[in-house]
């Protein structure tokens, strides 16, 4: 039995690589839509700048910035951990190496 569990468990990671996309691909997509909602709610504007954007200042570009960036951090890992455990709960294998994650 172990060795079919260590077969198993070295086969898993590239399995997963595919899960890993589409999961990695909805949390952008999640991510994105939390930004504008919640970039909405503080500036009451539908844009957030750009850091191209001519008329905007610094202050209000690294703000942007700031939140775009915590909010995709955020998402990603929390969609990340959901999906390594529905792995992990459907194969009794944790999709990952022992050295870390995807990154």
């Amino acid at each position: 039995m172990s060795k079919k569990r260590n077969k198993k468990k070295l086969k898993l990671p590239l399995a997963y690589k595919p899960l890993g996309f589409v999961l990695g691909w909805s949390s952008g997509a999640l991510a994105g839509l939390a930004f504008r909602k919640t970039w909405m709610a503080i500036r009451h504007e539908e844009d957030a700048p750009d850091a191209l954007d001519r008329d905007r200042g610094w202050g209000e570009i690294l703000l942007a910035a700031a939140v775009q960036g915590a909010l995709f951090a955020v998402v990603r890992s929390a969609v990340d951990r959901t999906g390594a455990k529905v792995v992990e709960r459907q194969t009794g294998v944790w999709p990952a190496d022992d050295t870390g994650g995807q990154d």
